[in-house]
């Protein structure tokens, strides 16, 4: 039973927290080196799923670029570390809540007797794994959920637990394949947690392997933008998708929206973070590694030689990137590599730092800013656009429920940065003149098509992981 791997943990788990008391795709040099930390996307939406319009949904991925037979280990998180989404309800650009995952490893060792010995087994597991019988499961993850409220830089750390009152939780397997695990998305359906947040009320938490929502023609985007058609609505996603084959890691949790705004601001900031543990004469300090908000910002914005800075800052310090924002060298890239595209000609770029610093002026700016800051924004009043007629362009394409009014698993966020990038805010009178940008209307995109459609009506949006098996007609 799964419940019977959670128990029998339960010493191991405690031990590892005492003792540790004695997180784009690849998007800087230091995390390309540890993809269990990478963060590879990060999406906040009020949730679209039936009857929960109430409640804001926030997908934090990482581990990217799993192949789906990646075996004999397939993929887990880091042991030695945490991973955070953190909520800015003040404009601050700190944290006012964090909501931190830890994982924590399990193993049976499985034997088998073999000549009169009982040796350990090689693999994960040593047959099926069912709904609700992982006795052949040899190893996995548990995980804690705890809640920091901050108050004057002071943290708070609450323990959340489920309505059962269980403060661990157990994370599915990764999908081995069709033989190890029948069904595997009615399974992974299982691991969904409803969590109780204290003084707030009921939400919901899935960790596990998913098919990696993000849509992107890598190969070409990072081959000095080498599209083949740049223009126009040219679209074969099997072609272009260089991430169609992949899956990721996600944390997906789900709460009322009244727990991440404020009375008179309806605007959420967000972003997700994970650290590294070192320990040093039996005392452990953790480095923010990994951190992420809009997508592609420390990809294309910011300069090679503060990837890794940017990576283990703090919103609230982000002044010392402005200029990566106010005056962008994607646009004078495009130039260079398209001579009929131009440039914006206006700067500072104010249209950039709406959407990236500040918000945009009636759609994500928060009443009150202190701090300009990297974050992702949500305006909780926006209506929501319903499953299968939301515009993958979001805002610039006239539905205020998208991207950069958070994000949606279906919002085309590369056609979107690369069309604001060349100044569509400016062609459209926001922040400037149509004269500020020449090409602010033409129709960019990197090829790889996505929309909602791609997606699941439901919690936890992402959909199962791929498998490189399938379940043989003959045994």
């Amino acid at each position: 039973m799964k419940q019977l791997l959670l128990a029998a943990t339960a010493v191991t788990l405690l031990a590892s927290m005492n003792a540790a008391t004695a997180s784009s795709h690849r998007e800087a040099p230091m995390i390309a080196g540890m993809p269990r930390l990478d963060a590879s996307d990060f999406f906040l939406f009020r949730s679209y799923e039936t009857g929960r319009s109430n409640y804001v949904t926030m997908i934090a991925d990482y581990v990217p670029l799993q192949d789906p037979g990646g075996g004999p280990n397939f993929y887990d998180m880091e042991h030695n570390g945490f991973y955070d989404i953190n909520l800015d309800l003040d404009g601050t650009g700190r944290p006012t809540y964090t909501i931190r995952f830890r994982f924590y490893p399990v193993n049976r060792n499985i034997t088998l007797p073999v000549g009169g010995k009982n040796v350990a087994i090689a693999l994960i597991n040593s047959g099926p794994i069912a709904i609700g019988n992982d006795a052949s499961q040899n190893v996995g993850e548990i995980y804690t959920i705890s809640l920091l409220t901050y108050s004057n830089g002071v943290a708070t750390e609450t323990m959340l637990k489920d309505t059962s009152g269980q403060s661990m939780f157990q994370k599915p397997v990764d999908r081995i394949g069709d033989k190890s695990v029948p069904n595997y998305a009615a399974y992974a359906a299982t691991f969904t947690h409803d969590v109780v947040i204290p003084g707030c009320g009921t939400g919901r938490v899935f960790v596990g392997q998913r098919k990696d929502p993000f849509v992107v023609n890598l190969g070409e985007t990072f081959d000095l933008v080498n599209y083949v058609h740049p223009i126009g609505e040219q679209y074969n996603a099997a072609a272009l998708d260089d991430l169609a084959g992949k899956n990721v890691t996600s944390i997906v949790t789900e709460v009322p929206s009244s727990c991440v705004t404020r009375p008179g601001d309806p605007v959420v900031g967000a972003w997700t973070t994970s650290s590294l543990g070192t320990t040093i004469n039996g005392h452990t300090t953790y480095q923010q590694v990994s951190r992420l908000a809009n997508p592609l910002v420390n990809e294309l914005v910011i300069g090679l030689k503060d990837k890794d800075k940017f990576n283990m800052s703090l919103p609230a310090n982000d002044a010392q990137f402005a200029t990566y924002v106010t005056n962008p060298t994607v646009p004078a890239l495009i130039q260079a590599l398209y001579p009929s595209l131009k440039a914006p000609t206006k700067f500072p770029r104010d249209d950039l730092v709406a959407v990236f610093l500040t918000g945009i002026t009636g759609v994500t700016a928060p009443a009150h800013l202190v701090n300009p800051a990297e974050e992702m924004r949500l305006n909780t009043r926006v209506p929501i656009t319903a499953y299968g007629s939301q515009n993958r362009l979001g805002v610039i394409g006239g539905d205020n429920a998208g991207y950069p009014n958070g994000r949606r698993p279906g919002d085309d966020v590369v056609d979107i940065t690369l069309r604001v990038a060349m100044g569509r805010l400016y062609s459209l009178g926001l922040y400037g003149t149509p004269a500020d940008a020449p090409s602010g209307r033409v129709d960019l995109t990197d090829g790889a098509y996505t929309d909602d459609t791609h997606y699941l009506t439901a919690f936890p949006y992402v959909k199962p992981p791929l498998s490189d098996s399938h379940q043989p007609a003959h045994e």
